[in-house]
């Protein structure tokens, strides 16, 4: 089938649809886009069903070669984007000819940019979802990052119409967040002076960052937990080991884990954790369920209510 050549994969790039629910019991985790409002707008601007497959590129240096007539839309990180060496516009649906190179560069701002090609990439699903989870070996062409020479399928197809998401309705990169988190059932294993520092104290993003968890340094932060039963861990926990440093499980996290857990960070926000690089900074802002229940629901709606502009 036509598609895209991998000229030069670029530092971490990975196909994704939403991700892998529903196997937790056979030890695989979710996967899917670290950023899903970047994921989703890609999709959303070509028309495509929500859960097709899209090129999470983590940090840039992507290059491909098209052998198909198509549209596409790159979305999330700002990066230098170019079609043929000439400037390609981000959050904006272009087409691409056959014979076309297609390059991303370097992330200025943010750190995940996400590629969407019209009806998705043409990736057969592993255990009811196309996408890669590296330490699993699962999902993607072959449960691995893109390599030099690779061939991503799709099915080609121009947009008769072309679209453009506002520069007001994009999301806002920068080096630092807010996070809201949903106190834990053993939030009570910390006693409020722990939990105090958690919630007052400003904490740095390490070099140790990758798709399984963010790890954190700053102020210690220890429960009185001598030890505990491994559990199941959801999106967004935040898992306080023995070194009292902070880790926000993100969408390849292990499937259970034994660490105490204060709280969990609400998905529109871990998904503006994952464009933070090394060095940024954050702290934490605690929020009850009904308050995260509202927040999700009010940011979906926003998403459904805002419409794209012609092009």
């Amino acid at each position: 089938m036509s598609g895209f050549i991998v000229r030069q994969p670029g530092l971490l790039s990975l196909l994704h649809d939403r991700g892998r629910y529903g196997a937790h019991n056979l030890g695989l985790t979710t996967g899917g886009p670290l950023d899903f409002i970047a994921f989703d707008w890609a999709n959303r601007l070509l028309g495509n069903d929500a859960n097709a497959t899209c090129l999470e590129v983590s940090f840039g240096g992507l290059t491909l070669d098209a052998d198909i007539a198509t549209s596409v839309v790159i979305t999330g990180a700002e990066a230098p984007c170019k079609l043929n060496g000439a400037e390609l516009p981000q959050w904006q649906t272009v087409d691409v000819a056959a014979g076309d190179r297609l390059e991303i560069g370097f992330a200025s701002r943010g750190t995940r940019a996400y590629l969407a090609v019209r009806g998705g990439f043409d990736i057969a699903p592993s255990f009811g979802s196309s996408s890669t989870v590296v330490r699993e070996k699962i999902g993607g062409l072959h449960g691995d990052k893109l390599q030099p020479g690779d061939r991503l399928p799709c099915g080609g197809g121009k947009l008769s119409t072309h679209s453009r998401l506002a520069e007001n309705e994009r999301p806002q990169y920068g080096d630092s967040a807010s996070l809201r988190v949903v106190p834990g059932y053993q939030q009570a294993a910390f006693d409020e002076l722990q939990q105090w520092r958690f919630f007052s104290s400003e904490y740095r993003l390490t070099e140790r960052c990758d798709r399984m968890g963010f790890r954190l340094e700053g102020e210690t932060v220890h429960s009185n937990m001598v030890g505990m039963l491994s559990e199941g861990i959801c999106h967004g926990a935040i898992q306080i080991p023995a070194d009292g440093q902070p880790i926000v499980l993100m969408n390849d996290r292990q499937t259970i884990g034994g660490y105490p857990k204060i709280g969990s960070v609400i998905a529109e926000d871990t998904a503006r954790l994952s464009q933070l690089s090394p060095g940024a900074t954050v702290h934490f802002e605690k929020i009850s369920i009904e308050q995260a229940h509202n927040i999700h629901c009010l940011e979906r709606a926003r998403f459904e209510r805002t419409r794209a502009q012609s092009c």
